[in-house]
């Protein structure tokens, strides 16, 4: 998770009664660490008691699958047990990983890529780290089929009061990323993400600052002298702090001697 609090210490130094409770569904997770020690059977019957065994079972056995993996699996489950109508719940519920269970739901969902979005910006928006990154993985895979269309709706979105917004507009869509598969076409050609990446050249949010600056590092690793030529036109156009740490961190991994 790109946007992911630290890891913080080992899961087996997590309290058994905060581990409990975690299982629970009664607390949010508050580092990296904690998303990571959720049992998804026991959390997934204490959130949902009426889902079958048969669906519990098989979430266990993809206990040793990874994190994202057993994301998809969970919402899988549910849908097939309950339907959407699981959706509003979960979407309400105290538990983070509950809440990311519905932003795989949504986006497993069958519906048009305007629609989808809409249903996963109150994610997006979430106040918990975890299930704002699960909100960008969740519908990814449909923006890179409609990549066009996806960035002519973002880009509306880095007009929103909520940096948390700003921001998935341009993380859902970063050449590389975390934790998911790459883009092509924007590694190949990342132009196009100008639509998104100019509007937040000087954005006052840190939050939103890390993101342009790591989708801009993505890019470079392709494209270094796109980035250094862009970085060079938004440091003249846009002399502001906010447009230099950009530039900093899209520049960080280009080194020195080759930068101009």
């Amino acid at each position: 998770m790109s946007g992911a609090k630290p890891r913080g210490r080992g899961i087996k130094d997590i309290a058994p009664d905060r581990l409990a409770r975690l299982n629970a569904g009664t607390a949010e997770a508050a580092t990296l660490t904690e998303c990571l020690a959720v049992d998804f059977a026991i959390l997934l019957r204490n959130a949902l008691p009426e889902i079958g065994t048969d669906a519990l079972a098989e979430m266990e056995r993809g206990a040793a699958t990874g994190i994202s993996g057993r994301m998809s699996l969970a919402a899988r489950l549910i849908r097939r047990e309950l339907g959407d109508t699981a959706l509003d719940r979960l979407g309400r519920h105290q538990s983070d990983t509950a809440r990311g269970w519905a932003c795989f739901m949504i986006g497993a969902a069958s519906m048009p890529l305007r629609d989808r979005l809409a249903a996963i910006r109150p994610y997006a928006d979430d106040r918990h780290f975890g299930v704002r990154e699960w909100s960008w993985m969740a519908v990814r895979p449909h923006l890179v089929a409609d990549l066009e269309g996806a960035i002519a709706i973002l880009a509306d979105w880095t007009a929103a009061p909520s940096e948390r917004i700003r921001r998935f507009a341009s993380e859902a869509i970063r050449p590389r990323g975390v934790w998911c598969p790459h883009i092509a076409a924007l590694k190949a050609e990342p132009q196009p993400g100008l639509a998104i990446l100019e509007p937040l050249r000087a954005d006052p949010s840190g939050y939103v600052q890390d993101s342009v600056g790591n989708w801009l590092n993505d890019a470079g690793k392709d494209h270094p002298d796109w980035v250094q030529a862009l970085c060079a036109r938004w440091s003249a156009e846009s002399p502001t702090p906010a447009t230099a740490r950009i530039c900093k961190r899209a520049l960080r991994s280009i080194p020195p001697a080759f930068q101009h």
